[in-house]
């Protein structure tokens, strides 16, 4: 059976079959043996307006402005509109970090208890509970400036210059030299903060002179200093660590708020770090260093009262104030306080005082002479891991869609306006001939072919 056989070509009248084609085809062209075939003409059908690029913009600003949160979605947006991810920050991630710090930290009270019941009685427990609260004092304040997106690493320095100034001038006051030396570090403090965002430039380099500048002047001082006056903190040891507790929480709770943790993470580095974030975020961010080393002035004049005598020695006291500062950053790292800021928990950073502070201790009961500045590079390289869970699953449900940084287009709605148009467009899009393309010139010629019978 012939390819142009005539059963395949409708006789009679194949020839008065309407063309489907549209644009200037004779009525003897040759349709291939198929009498319902449409041709597709470029320009018969018109692109959709929904890819087009408006006069004067281009296709990467159109990408952007599709790209942009609206506005309803920026009542979520934990940072400023243009950097901002649609939606609320996860908790659940920091929920179930502190229940493994709670159950660390039980555990850790028992080995304690069993190694070394005294610890949890009397002077001990005092003594225990007045270095929870000190190092829980220097904790909340790394992780304010952590939050805040200028990690302050003076801290260490300031809290143990605060508790040397204390001690050596204990004489004329108690409440008079508390208060200067909380006026000293705050104008520490502003010094940093000045620096910070006068330049924006990172606050762990600016802090990091600082504290080189403290730690020289702690070793330029001689002699031991010790504490004269009546108070005597252990009276207070439960009270004290209570209200650290309770500073640690609430500072918590109020950043779960939209403005004031939108707000606090404004100084948070986006797409250019270099890049200055506004008065508002300068603002914040300043007052949350010069707040951090008034915490730490705080946490070295409680330390002065507890410990009685500072030692000024240029090792003991250099590496006591980079201890401090590595507990400090470790302990808000654990915690579930990002290292890139505006992220954290709730009751994540008093858990993990609690946990360092027991495990401190538990060594010292154990005699497994565990140094103060190993244990707090290993809360360190901890933290960092706990920072990469609180960004992968602390981060908006949103973010994790795009992160891969794949486009998907828009649907796209062609305009119907008749049902024959319609039928047109779908048929000629999803139907596609089986039979071979054949040329029109093969030896035989179009009259033998096409002619009338």
């Amino acid at each position: 059976m012939a390819y142009d056989d005539s059963r395949f070509r409708g006789e009679p009248g194949f020839r008065e079959e309407s063309d489907f084609r549209s644009g200037g085809v004779p009525e003897d062209a040759p349709t291939l043996g198929v009498s319902n075939q449409s041709v597709y003409t470029p320009g018969a059908y018109p692109a959709s307006s929904d890819y087009s690029v408006p006069p004067g913009e281009s296709t990467l600003g159109l990408a952007a402005r599709r790209a942009t949160p609206s506005a309803a979605q920026l009542d979520d947006v934990f940072d400023d509109p243009e950097h901002g991810e649609p939606g609320r920050d996860r908790l659940a991630v920091h929920a179930l970090w502190e229940l493994v710090l709670l159950l660390a930290a039980a555990a850790l009270l028992y080995l304690l208890r069993d190694a070394r019941p005294a610890a949890l009685r009397g002077d001990e427990f005092e003594s225990l509970m007045l270095s929870g609260a000190e190092l829980g004092l220097v904790a909340v304040a790394m992780g304010l400036t952590l939050r805040a997106g200028a990690a302050n690493l003076a801290i260490g320095p300031i809290a143990y210059a605060a508790s040397l100034f204390f001690a050596d001038n204990s004489d004329r006051g108690l409440a008079m030299t508390a208060g200067i030396t909380a006026l000293v570090a705050l104008g520490v403090g502003v010094v940093v903060a000045v620096l910070v965002v006068g330049f924006h430039v990172p606050g762990w380099a600016v802090s990091l002179a600082v504290a080189l500048a403290l730690m020289a002047w702690i070793a330029d001082q001689h002699g031991a200093k010790v504490v004269t006056g009546a108070y005597d903190p252990h009276d207070h040891a439960l009270w004290w660590l209570l209200a650290v507790a309770v500073i640690a929480v609430a500072g918590s709770l109020i950043g779960l708020a939209r403005p004031v943790r939108r707000g606090v993470g404004r100084f948070r580095p986006v797409s250019d770090p270099a890049r200055r974030r506004g008065g508002g975020a300068a603002t914040i961010t300043g007052l949350a260093i010069a707040g951090s080393a008034l915490l730490a002035a705080v946490a070295g004049v409680l330390t002065a009262l507890d410990t009685r005598e500072i030692i000024t020695s240029q090792s003991g006291m250099s590496a006591a104030g980079l201890a401090t500062t590595g507990l400090a950053l470790g302990a808000a790292l654990v915690g579930g306080t990002s290292a890139y800021g505006r992220r954290g928990g709730i009751f994540g950073t008093i858990l993990a005082v609690a946990v360092i502070t027991l495990l401190l201790r538990y060594s010292a009961a154990e005699k497994w002479g565990v140094a103060p500045l190993a244990l707090a590079g290993a809360a360190i390289a901890v933290g960092l891991v706990v920072t990469r869970l609180v960004e992968t699953f602390g981060r908006p449900r949103t973010a994790d869609d795009e992160s891969d940084g794949a486009w998907t287009p828009p649907p796209v709605t062609l305009p119907v306006e008749r049902d024959d148009e319609a039928w047109s467009s779908s048929r000629t899009s999803g139907w596609t001939s089986q039979l071979p393309a054949r040329t029109t010139d093969d030896g035989w010629g179009a009259e033998e072919r096409w002619g009338a019978r």
